[in-house]
């Protein structure tokens, strides 16, 4: 086995600066205190010997582990086949990255994977958390709490006392239910219908509540349960076919749906616009541009809502605090959205 040369040392590159091995520890570790003559031959030294602070060492001076946990209260089978998520933690990547913090997946499958994520969070392995695709019964939101971790969520938070403090990012998810509402009403379609997504979720409350905003009390018939999947929307689609054989219209609940709306649509020889016209929600790409046809849809930034939450995090640890939620923040940032117009409606 061939030999590795020893990695320099703070005394190595303290002796080179020609400073003291304090001055060195300071500069490397982000301490205080150091006239800026002595930084900048520290850092040619460091340069130099290509030396590597010691993480554990600099933790000890920043109080910081340069890591966020990103908790996706998603089982992974659902995680990796949906765009969505990859959208998002693109997001938040390139914001960590470019702040030089590593992203901790963590993902839960069920309450025993709840309470790993809650131990691994009260160890003080991060500095925060960006937690996202929250259900209405989910105990994330309480282990937090309990681990005391600076907090960003995805999406409107549900639990009661959401408004003491809780930061967020989401999307005007009613406000574009009622735009893509409204788009098929304008296009004299009267028997509209809605497939929602996971009810469990307020994203999907939202756009319902959307939806209600400009039908009214439509027929009870007109609204299908389904839960953001492809299977999901194509079983809805049949569903509501049974219950309902001259809807119009359909307004799904993600692209997602729509996808599988789409696929029932033609097994059952409905043309699309024609017959029935759909309208998705996302806008995610190349999903909605390769559907046949190809999907109107609703345009949210997903990637940007991930790399708004991860500013927002790095923002209130850059200002020292140690609060559970990111300090001075905002309590909930919503993003616009705007309806993308293609061949299905």
């Amino acid at each position: 086995m061939p030999e590795t040369a020893p990695r320099p040392t703070l005394e190595a590159v303290a002796a080179l600066a020609g400073v003291s091995r304090a001055t060195v520890s300071r500069v490397v570790n982000g301490g205080d205190g150091v006239r800026e003559p002595l930084v900048q031959r520290v850092r040619r030294a460091v340069e130099e010997l290509g030396y590597v602070p010691n993480q554990a060492a600099r933790s000890l001076v920043t109080r910081r582990h340069d890591a966020v946990a990103v908790v996706i209260a998603e089982p992974e089978t659902r995680v990796f086949a949906d765009p969505f998520f990859g959208l998002q933690l693109r997001g938040i990547s390139k914001e960590l990255t470019a702040h030089d913090s590593q992203l901790v997946l963590l993902l839960t499958e069920g309450r025993d994977d709840h309470a790993r994520v809650g131990r691994y969070l009260t160890g003080g392995h991060v500095d925060g958390a960006l937690v996202f695709s929250l259900h209405l019964d989910d105990p994330l939101p309480g282990l937090i709490r309990g681990a005391g971790v600076p907090t960003v969520f995805g999406g409107r938070p549900d639990w009661s006392d959401a408004s003491g403090g809780s930061v967020y990012v989401d999307c005007d998810n009613r406000g574009g239910a009622r735009a893509a509402v409204h788009h098929l009403v304008g296009l004299g379609r009267t028997r509209i219908a809605h497939i929602t997504g996971a009810l469990d979720q307020t994203s999907a409350v939202d756009r319902l509540d959307g939806f209600r905003d400009v039908m009214g009390d439509p027929d009870p018939r007109l609204v299908v349960e389904s839960d953001f999947t492809p299977a999901g929307g194509e079983r809805a689609m049949r569903e509501l076919l049974d219950r309902r054989p001259d809807v119009d219209a359909v307004f799904a609940a993600n692209d997602l749906t729509a996808s599988g709306a789409l696929r029932a649509l033609r097994e059952r020889g409905r043309r699309v616009p024609e017959d029935i016209a759909v309208i998705g929600f996302d806008d995610m790409l190349p999903l909605a541009e390769q559907t046949d046809p190809p999907l109107t849809t609703v345009r949210q930034d997903i990637e940007e809502m991930g790399r708004l939450m991860a500013s927002l995090l790095l923002a209130g640890l850059d200002r020292g605090h140690h609060e559970q939620t990111a300090p001075h923040a905002p309590p909930g940032v919503i993003l616009p959205t705007t309806l993308v117009h293609r061949g299905s409606a």
